[in-house]
């Protein structure tokens, strides 16, 4: 096999990890979703950087990348919104319309697109993101629904929360917003207190979450995945604070 489809290899088992995240978001099966969309990042993260290892970038596999993302991380996060909004109840007064409702969860498989296809183009991301990252967003719906999806339901909003927040994300991803990467142009301190602090913070929550999850009984698999929405809302309040302190130095 030639070295120029090995990284296009992976990033087609990125593509795949999406489609089987999409089918178990279909049959409301959040954590399996979750579980495909955090495979489909791992091929993602070493076909780029198999790519740059073996220097066989080519146009072909910046546009499969760019596929593969969108539907793990845009149409498979998308549906497990679609599966939580088809389960919540909604304003009698909204009639039939309320059998469609639920589709307007795909907004953000479009702006995922949208913001793949800036990345592709946006020179200045190369150390850092202008907007959400789609790995970031998707890994954010996934827990986030998988924790806290039985408890919206019970809300009389819950599904208004639900789509407003996906409205939210959605800007996020096509937003100007300066988001820092976790690329090190050197390992020492100085630089990346950002970065090592996110590290440390995100590995505490992690970790703490899967064993009390898995020492209450509901099971280690679950805690780790149930930990990721606050992992991810955390990355975007310190890119927040991040970008206000150089604006205000």
């Amino acid at each position: 096999m030639k070295l120029i489809n090995f990284p296009n290899t992976l990033t087609c088992c990125n593509l795949i990890s999406g489609c089987i995240a999409t089918c178990f978001a279909f049959f409301h099966s959040p954590d399996l979703a979750l579980l495909w969309i955090i495979i489909g990042a791992v091929f993602d993260f070493f076909d780029g950087m198999s790519a740059r290892l073996f220097h066989v970038s080519s146009p072909i596999g910046k546009e499969l990348d760019s596929l593969a993302d969108d539907v793990t991380f845009g149409v498979a996060p998308s549906t497990i919104i679609f599966s939580q909004l088809l389960v919540m109840n909604f304003p009698s007064f909204l009639g039939v319309v309320t059998d469609y409702i639920p589709f307007v969860a795909y907004i953000m498989a479009a702006f995922s697109a949208l913001r793949l296809a800036k990345f592709n183009l946006d020179e200045r991301q190369s150390m850092g993101f202008i907007g959400l990252p789609t790995p970031a967003n998707a890994l954010f719906w996934g827990s986030l629904i998988l924790c806290l999806g039985n408890w919206l339901n019970t809300l009389p909003a819950g599904a208004g929360i639900v789509i407003l927040l996906m409205l939210i994300s959605s800007w996020l991803l096509i937003s100007e917003i300066p988001m820092f990467a976790l690329k090190f142009k050197h390992w020492g301190w100085k630089g990346n207190e950002l970065r090592y602090s996110f590290i440390a913070v995100s590995a505490a929550i992690i970790i703490i979450s899967t064993l009390y999850q898995g020492f209450s009984g509901q099971g280690f698999l679950a805690g780790f995945l149930g930990a990721w929405w606050i992992v991810i809302l955390l990355y975007v309040l310190l890119s927040l604070v991040s970008d206000a302190t150089v604006k205000k130095g």
